[in-house]
């Protein structure tokens, strides 16, 4: 069995659908980080099936909202001697600015592009988030 040490400080981010750990890792940018970078995946849970787990050897910020966006079912555990000192429970952000880019080619996003990319979560139950200027579906 495959067996990956545990974090004596830093960020575990649990309960990633499976296949989605490299996507975060791309959005947070944690190619930029210089500690250890632990992707599991497809690791056996008994509520989800399998899931992906990331684990950073140090204390990053993290983006929850966008996290969140991504999937609301993560778990963000703080790690600190080797214990968890925090745990955070993620939910589908209200509003999202600058996450994704608004596809509708006549949105005032693509002309003004200075303009921020604001999305507001408008079906709860679906995960379903519309361009503030247009009504575009976010494609998340």
């Amino acid at each position: 069995m495959l067996s990956i040490d545990s974090v004596e400080r830093g960020v575990v981010i649990d309960h990633i659908k499976a296949g989605k750990a490299m996507s975060i890792y791309n959005y947070l940018r944690l190619d930029k980080l210089d500690c250890a970078v632990a992707i599991i995946k497809n690791v056996k849970s008994n509520r989800m099936g399998k899931k992906d787990i990331i684990k950073i050897e140090n204390e990053i910020e993290t983006d929850l909202e966008m996290l969140g966006f991504i999937d609301p079912n993560i778990t963000v555990n703080i790690i600190d001697g080797g214990k968890i000192i925090k745990k955070m429970n993620l939910t589908l952000p209200r509003r999202v600015v600058n996450i994704v880019k608004c596809k509708n080619p006549r949105c005032i996003t693509s002309v003004e592009q200075e303009l921020p990319h604001v999305f507001n979560l408008t079906d709860a139950e679906r995960g379903i988030y519309r361009c503030a200027y247009c009504e575009q579906q976010a494609e998340r």
